[in-house]
C-alpha cells in the first residue's frame, strides 16, 4: 500500500505540474509547436537522466524516494500520450513538416536532455 501511495502522489503532483506548463501552449507560438508539451518532456527526460545518475553514483536516493520521483512524478509529469495525440492532430490537419520537427526536437532534446541530467549528477 506504502507503494502504491508513493507513486500516486508523486503522480498528482507531476500531472498538475505538467498542467501548469502546458499553458506555455497559449503563449509561445512557433510553428504550430506544442511548447508546453515540448517543454515537459524535455525537462522530464532531464529529470530522470539526473535521478538515474544520481542513483546508480551514490545510495542517496532510497528505493522509495526512487519509486515517488521516477515512477510517480516523472511518469505523472511527461506526456507522451499528448505528445503522440497532438502530433496525430497536427498530421490531420495537413501540417506534415510540423509533426516531424516536433518529433524529431523531441525525441533528440530528450535524448540530450537525459544525457545532461547523467552527467549533472556527477556535480551533486
Amino acid at each position: 500500500m506504502k507503494q502504491l501511495l508513493l507513486v500516486g502522489f508523486g503522480g498528482f503532483i507531476g500531472s498538475i505540474l505538467r498542467y501548469l506548463v502546458s499553458k506555455l501552449n497559449l503563449y509561445w507560438h512557433f510553428l504550430s509547436l506544442p511548447i508546453g508539451t515540448l517543454s515537459v518532456n524535455i525537462l522530464g527526460s532531464f529529470i530522470i537522466g539526473l535521478l538515474v545518475g544520481v542513483s546508480t553514483k551514490s545510495e542517496i536516493i532510497s528505493p522509495d524516494l526512487r519509486l515517488f520521483l521516477m515512477v510517480g512524478f516523472c511518469g505523472g509529469f511527461t506526456t507522451f500520450s499528448s505528445f503522440s495525440n497532438e502530433n496525430m492532430m497536427l498530421i490531420q490537419n495537413g501540417q506534415i513538416f510540423t509533426a516531424l520537427l516536433y518529433t524529431g526536437l523531441s525525441i533528440f532534446l530528450g535524448f540530450i536532455a537525459v544525457y545532461l541530467g547523467y552527467l549533472s549528477s556527477n556535480l551533486l
